[in-house]
């Protein structure tokens, strides 16, 4: 991980550390065993369980801010928390691509997208990252996607322009990036029927590519999409 960054607001010094001071407090290094065991990039990291995190994330509320400082820890429960605090109408776009820089974790990508993908810069973010050689930002650019698909704000052409991005990133063979990848073509094909329809043609495109990754996406992907379960809520939801 690289060295962390001199903070940029002094105002919110104290807060984190005190902050800090209730991360260590809270530690436990067993945890952070069993979260390696998840393939999760434990250096630097604590063990904090999420649940204790979501509710310190309560307690403190929205602070762009003082999100920004706990990044610049490099602290790994401190950069979770600060996803959690993170203002996503007011984070910058500069921001989120100094944190993408340190993306090195699953858990650290999938906690902060959800603030990325309600900023303004969330389609564009999913789309260029998904081309990114990077793994867990290309990773970070299908999580965004996945995302989207369950925003009422997101359009179904904002969704269906996704699709081929999908298709031609279908041969990763990075564990994270295919999950990823799979990920955001089951949400997109879950949305409605008509996006159903033509995530169904693009998981069918993919599983004609000759890759490992691409055919495990595609049989899974096809698997739920579908499902009489899947088409049965669809159904049911385009009725009311």
């Amino acid at each position: 991980m690289k060295k962390p960054k001199k903070a940029s607001n002094p105002s919110k010094k104290p807060a984190v550390k005190e902050i800090l001071g209730r991360l260590r407090a809270m530690a436990d290094p067993k945890l952070l065993q069993q979260e390696k065991r998840l393939g999760i990039d434990i250096s630097h990291g604590l063990g904090i369980s999420i649940w204790d995190l979501r509710k310190l994330a309560k307690e403190i509320g929205k602070d762009q801010a003082l999100a920004e400082y706990l990044w610049d820890t490099g602290i790994r429960e401190a950069r979770l928390l600060a996803g959690y605090v993170a203002d996503s109408e007011s984070i910058s776009e500069k921001t989120i691509d100094a944190w993408a820089a340190d993306f090195n974790s699953w858990d650290i990508v999938d906690q902060v997208a959800d603030v990325i993908w309600l900023s303004p810069y969330g389609r564009r973010k999913a789309a260029e990252w998904s081309r990114r050689p990077e793994e867990f930002v290309k990773r970070a650019g299908f999580v965004l996607m996945a995302g989207l698909a369950s925003e009422k704000d997101t359009t179904d052409a904002d969704l269906e322009r996704f699709l081929p991005l999908i298709v031609g990133e279908a041969t990763d063979e990075r564990n994270f990036v295919k999950k990823a990848v799979n990920w955001a073509l089951r949400n997109i094909g879950k949305r409605n029927r008509a996006l159903n329809r033509k995530a169904i043609q693009a998981a069918k495109q993919i599983a004609r590519i000759d890759s490992r990754a691409a055919h495990w996406i595609a049989k899974d992907a096809l698997k739920e999409l579908t499902s009489k379960k899947t088409l049965a809520r669809l159904k049911k939801s385009t009725k009311t």
